[in-house]
């Protein structure tokens, strides 16, 4: 009777499993950024990219496209229109330039020069409205994302070709809502405009789509509101996704069944599984991903948190010594190093966002990371934080009792330039002593304070090389 039982589970599995590769999706995923009459914006072919993966993975056939011309997008529009029809979930995603005029919402091929209204709507821009009607129309769930809420680029030539009727031409994309079994999700609210974020990486929009909607077991509605908390947590409250939802039922982009083998698998001593640790199956390694999200953490509520979902708990101690440093504050050591820095500079928590303000270029970051390299954290100098950059200034930041995020904001940054860094190696022109005074990276802020001088170019260097050394170890024995 048991052998049975497990046969027709095992059947009704695969009947699921079955049913779910049967679905029929299809998606438009395209990014564009290389336009010619107006500013470039580099990240919509990255995020296009990231998105087409990610659906790729989940089942989705995908017709994908980078930088297209208005003919190219046509044609694209036509192959996913002739793919939805009668699909089963039908995703639309674009990224890059979009303009809203009269109300009406268009998107913008890299192609596009527009001077009036009348360029608009005569075709050199695509009306979505009429797009996603005439694409998506006969698919049984809709599923629309537009992170192309930017400052309108040709607004001020639409403005001053219009000078003798009003026009209205907004900022960001108007409000569009959703038909029956839609979705239709914006970066941002009506007549607002989106971060493109830092370049090289997703904008805030798209990375929190792509790391929340396709999570096994998670409703895609569920999954939107986990995306809004993420923006606005991420962009400091500076941005918020807004959307219109009309969908007649649940919609899971990942199969449930996937989800709930999850759930059962990974129950905590609070009776829910840690958001961060879904995809996990094994207990020990749902724990792990818990204390991952948490062990560096500056808000002793979070690690109170862990400390209540796993009482008893492998990182229990860390947990615990945790909270009291952050409970005494910086060490002694840690206080010198930091004396004379702005007090908010320990409280002001650094994102993608604050760092993208700073605005360093090449340059700029291969100084961090000279500095940082300097300070006895070292790191490669390529001018790319790379993850491994990211990692060393969450090491820096952890040993100056700074926030800890892997990012930089405008006081972490003076206060990294403040600091002495290590000399380069002794060469033979550095005179009888073997040493050479003490020296800055190269900056390109103007603001950074000038370094401290000493009385004698030995000391300087030796206080230097201590400066450096007692960031490395106190960096170790936070990260312990």
């Amino acid at each position: 009777m048991r052998y049975l039982t497990i046969l027709v589970s095992l059947m009704c599995m695969a009947l699921s499993v079955s049913a779910a590769k049967a679905d029929r999706r299809v998606a438009f995923v395209v990014g564009n950024g290389a336009y010619k009459n107006v500013a470039q914006l580099p990240n919509p072919p990255i995020d296009a990219k990231a998105m087409a993966a990610t659906l790729r993975n989940v089942g989705f056939e995908v017709i994908e496209g980078s930088n297209l011309s208005r003919d190219q997008m046509t044609e694209k529009l036509l192959d996913f229109g002739r793919k939805a029809q009668g699909s089963d979930v039908a995703v639309f995603y674009y990224a890059g330039h979009g303009i809203a005029v009269g109300g009406t919402n268009y998107l913008l091929p890299v192609d596009a020069d527009i001077k009036s209204e009348m360029d608009v709507k005569l075709g050199a821009a695509i009306n979505i409205d009429l797009t996603l009607d005439q694409t998506m129309g006969d698919a049984k769930v809709k599923l629309v994302f537009l992170d192309a809420c930017r400052d309108n680029p040709f607004a001020a030539k639409i403005k001053s070709n219009s000078a003798t009727r009003s026009v209205n031409v907004q900022t960001g994309l108007a409000e569009m809502k959703s038909g029956e079994g839609t979705l239709i999700a914006f970066a941002t609210g009506p007549g607002q405009t989106a971060l493109d974020g830092q370049e090289g990486n997703n904008s805030p929009f798209t990375r929190a789509l792509i790391d929340n909607i396709t999570k096994p077991g998670v409703e895609i509605q569920q999954a939107m509101t986990s995306v809004r908390a993420q923006v606005n947590e991420e962009t400091h409250k500076g941005q918020l996704p807004w959307g219109h939802t009309n969908l007649i039922g649940a919609v899971y982009l990942n199969p449930s069944q996937q989800g709930q083998q999850v759930a059962n698998a990974a129950p905590t001593a609070t009776g829910a599984a840690p958001a961060a640790a879904s995809g996990n199956t094994d207990a020990a390694n749902v724990e792990l991903e818990y204390w991952r999200s948490v062990k560096e953490s500056n808000k002793p509520e979070e690690l109170n948190a862990y400390l209540s979902a796993y009482p008893n708990g492998q990182f229990k101690a860390l947990a615990l010594a945790r909270i009291a440093a952050i409970k005494t504050g910086p060490s002694t050591t840690t206080r010198t190093l930091n004396a004379g820095v702005d007090p908010a500079t320990f409280t002001d928590e650094a994102t993608q966002l604050t760092e993208d303000q700073i605005g360093l270029d090449k340059g700029s970051r291969r100084d961090v990371q000279h500095r940082l390299t300097g300070l006895g954290f070292d790191t490669k100098l390529t001018g790319v934080f790379t993850d491994e950059t990211r990692s060393v200034i969450k090491r820096w930041q952890a040993a100056r009792s700074y926030p800890v995020s892997g990012y930089l904001n405008k006081l972490q940054h003076k206060a990294l330039l403040s600091e002495i860094v290590a000399t380069a190696a002794p060469t033979a022109n550095s005179g009888s002593s073997g040493q050479q005074p003490p020296r800055r990276a190269p900056s390109n802020t103007a603001s950074a304070p000038a370094p401290v001088q000493r009385s004698g170019s030995g000391d300087a260097a030796g206080a230097a090389f201590i400066g450096g050394v007692m960031g490395g170890v106190v960096g170790g024995m936070l990260r312990r």
